[in-house]
């Protein structure tokens, strides 16, 4: 980041309780809606809104940078191996915790869609446990991961790291529905 910027940005420190809390939630507040209008900009592009979608992604970045901030004040951004160590920690929550809980509220209540997303969601975060522990371990031992493509599902966020299957595992999504980075 440009160091000038860096110089004007909020800066780490000790919270009371009461400020931690409405940090937090704050933090959840704009990550969510940064996303949200991240997909409101996708639909508007869908339905030939070209402006209203570019508004919706510059207030979606300015979200972002408010999420950060909040993050940065609450001593949130740490060193990579500590950072990956938390990933794997809210990983482990949301699959041993989180998903299974929304997995059965949804099925008792016969949302069949939200069972749907919930199971796409938990059987990827278990993929992500494991990069996010591998990753760590090297980080650990002073290397980086090797340079390989990390690979999304569109529709249901599998990820693999490497070859990309002929179709999804969790949703037999063809092999053309991954994102690369």
């Amino acid at each position: 980041m440009d160091e000038a910027i860096e110089k004007r940005l909020p800066k780490p420190e000790d919270l009371k309780a009461m400020t931690e809390e409405s940090l937090k939630a704050a933090f959840a507040g704009e990550s969510q809606a940064a996303e949200k209008y991240v997909v409101f900009a996708e639909q508007a592009e869908d339905e030939g809104y070209p402006n209203v979608a570019k508004l919706f992604r510059a207030i979606s970045f300015a979200e972002t940078r408010h999420a950060r901030n909040h993050l940065r004040v609450m001593k949130g951004i740490n060193s990579t191996a500590d950072n990956l160590l938390a990933a794997f920690g809210g990983e482990s929550f949301e699959v041993d915790e989180m998903y299974p809980a929304y997995h059965e509220i949804a099925k008792v209540q016969g949302n069949k869609q939200a069972v749907r997303s919930v199971n796409y969601a938990q059987r990827s975060e278990v993929d992500h446990k494991g990069m996010y522990s591998e990753a760590r371990e090297k980080v650990l031992a002073g290397k980086d991961v090797a340079d390989r493509p990390v690979s999304v599902c569109l529709v249901c966020g599998h990820t693999v790291i490497g070859d990309v299957p002929e179709k999804c595992p969790y949703c037999a999504a063809p092999r053309e529905y991954y994102k690369t980075f």
